[in-house]
């Protein structure tokens, strides 16, 4: 595989002419969308040479919504070690509520093509954001959290999942060390079952970090309590925040720089976004908004509006702006450029693997990518 920048002049047939491979194989890689425009910056994911698998080992997650539509979900299960289900919660009693939207089939899909069905643990409320009280009152409770292990347990055997991911985010401070224990006695109780248990961690980058997002979660104690981590490598550029890259490779190798102090490498798997963002300018703090968007939207408005892709040399990621009914915009998204710096990261660090937030949209170059630079483990 070799990645190609779009120049001023080019079509898909005259790449295809200069490479000596077909037109169908760039369309095919790339989804491009009859009569195949191309943007000025856009990488496309040429297959030059003999289609081969990497070397390094890689075991590699997904996380996706019971929504999901069957053909994305059956079009990624391939590229997959495990398949996180978001998500499930549970009560102050210690009882487990299921996805609104019944997951069997994703957990079918899963099983049929030797993917790992994953039951990620949420303390969502019912306003569908995380709730540090329900966290806190389970985890210094012994009958409540006695009671969420033996629900759990129960869930995961009669609904065939192999494994747990555990998602507190926004844990209190006091929480710290009641939320690790939490995570060994989860790892404690279901090993003797063969579940492994990982946990999500926000991307810190020392321990005196400081804000309700990062002082609940100790890296070290964590590394220890469970079989695996998440670093949520992700989410600097964000919904409410100005614009900027969703993973800029300086900031997300800061993250990995410090963790792999606390946890064992080898336990480590990096969080991959799979999405952009479109915000429009100027940016006002408290009530700017950017809309979510995938990666092959993010190419179709920079050709819609005949403007060119740039990409940034410091965060590694592609951007550009665009002028709508009278409003500047600003987009910032991930292509194959960008996963190849991120990609780079695991076998520098020795990490495990990578973790994507999240599979609800199809990006082809990112999986042929993936599929050309490693060996993705399956169980």
């Amino acid at each position: 595989m070799e990645i190609y920048v779009v120049k001023e002049g080019d079509s898909v047939d005259r790449i295809a002419d200069s490479y000596g491979i077909s037109a169908a194989s760039i369309i095919f890689n790339n989804q491009l969308v009859y009569p195949y425009p191309l943007a000025v910056g856009q990488a496309l994911l040429l297959s030059v040479g003999n289609a081969s698998s990497g070397s390094y080992p890689a075991f590699v997650n997904g996380y996706a919504y019971p929504y999901i539509q069957q053909e994305v979900l059956d079009d990624t299960l391939p590229y997959l070690t495990s398949l996180s289900v978001f998500s499930y919660g549970f009560t102050t009693e210690g009882d487990i509520l299921p996805p609104q939207i019944d997951d069997t089939f994703m957990i079918r899909s899963a099983l049929s093509e030797g993917v790992m069905p994953i039951l990620t643990l949420t303390p969502l409320g019912p306003d569908g954001n995380f709730n540090n009280l329900l966290v806190s009152a389970v985890v210094n409770n012994e009958e409540a959290k006695s009671n969420l292990l033996s629900n759990l347990l129960t869930t995961l055997t009669e609904k065939d999942f192999q494994g747990v991911n555990i998602d507190f985010e926004y844990i209190l401070p006091e929480d710290r060390v009641p939320f690790a224990d939490f995570v060994a006695d989860t790892r404690e109780f279901l090993s003797p079952y063969g579940y492994p248990v990982s946990v999500a961690l926000v991307p810190k980058t020392s321990d005196s970090q400081s804000g309700l997002l990062y002082e609940g979660k100790d890296y070290r104690l964590l590394g220890e309590a469970a079989d695996s981590v998440l670093l949520m490598t992700y989410e600097w550029g964000y919904t409410y925040g100005p614009p900027m890259a969703v993973a800029p490779i300086n900031k997300v190798r800061e993250v990995v720089d410090y963790a792999v102090t606390r946890i064992d490498p080898s336990k480590i798997d990096l969080g991959i976004p799979n999405y952009g963002y479109d915000w429009t300018l100027p940016y006002v703090r408290g009530s700017s908004r950017a809309r979510t968007i995938s990666n092959l939207e993010a190419v179709q408005i920079a050709i819609d509006a005949g403007v060119a892709i740039q990409f940034d040399e410091t965060a590694m990621s592609p951007h550009f702006q665009y002028e709508k009914d009278g409003l500047i915009h600003e987009v910032w998204f991930e292509d194959v450029r960008s996963y190849q710096e991120k990609f780079s990261l695991l076998p520098i660090y020795s990490l495990r693997g990578m973790g994507y937030w999240q599979i609800m949209r199809f990006f082809r170059p990112n999986w042929l990518l993936l599929q050309d630079t490693f060996q993705i483990i399956k169980d």
